[in-house]
């Protein structure tokens, strides 16, 4: 009995000391910007800082899975086409799940070292740790199908409650005041909210 009791002591000593911070971990959404042909992507800097990780290394992960070019400009993003949140958010997941977050305690308390040409995460919260791949995310990433700022012709399928046409576009779901059922219109796209889009009515198309 005493030997067991010695063997469970000494077990329990080697348990590594978790040492996470206990702090709820939450990214910011990224806020995108269109600037005529680039996304901007205004917050990177609060991201990257969230995440404890190289700005370049994040940078160089978001450039090569959008397949894009883009450049660091301050605190901020530039990127070559237009991209929308959701792909951008989609992507940031992706990059925690790789290179942030620890697969065995999931926590978040992580760092990558190289060894050998080999990047590892190891976690210190568990003291595990894993090779990491530069495996590509692709098939989430495609140019947004609507984009503030921009201009589209879309067919008015309805009318609302309040007297809005109603188009359709890909998710979403687009409020065109003075449109009729049944035209073809071209229109501007003012604001986007989840997928709810609101438009300013240009012209009717012959």
């Amino acid at each position: 009995m005493n030997d067991y009791l010695a063997d469970l002591d000494r077990a329990l000593r080697q348990i590594p000391e978790i040492k996470g911070s206990g702090e709820r971990f939450v990214v910011p959404e990224p806020r995108l910007l269109t600037e005529g042909k680039t996304t901007v992507l205004e917050n990177f800097a609060a991201i990257a800082d969230k995440l404890n990780r190289d700005p370049e290394h994040v940078f160089k992960f978001l450039l090569r899975e959008l397949g894009t070019a883009g450049k660091l400009e301050g605190g901020r993003v530039v990127f070559h086409g237009k991209f929308s949140s959701s792909v951008v958010a989609e992507l940031i997941e992706a990059y925690i799940k790789e290179y942030v977050t620890c697969s065995e305690c999931g926590r978040p308390d992580t760092h990558l070292i190289k060894s050998d040409r080999i990047l590892t995460l190891r976690c210190d919260a568990c003291g595990a740790h894993r090779p990491v791949s530069k495996r590509q995310v692709a098939s989430i990433v495609k140019e947004a199908a609507l984009v503030e700022g921009e201009t589209y012709e879309v067919r008015i399928e309805a009318v609302g409650s309040k007297g809005d046409g109603i188009a359709k576009r890909d998710k979403y779901t687009i409020y065109v005041p003075g449109g009729t059922k049944g035209d073809t219109v071209k229109v501007k796209i003012k604001k986007i909210t989840g997928n709810l889009a609101f438009a300013q009515f240009i012209e009717k198309k012959a």
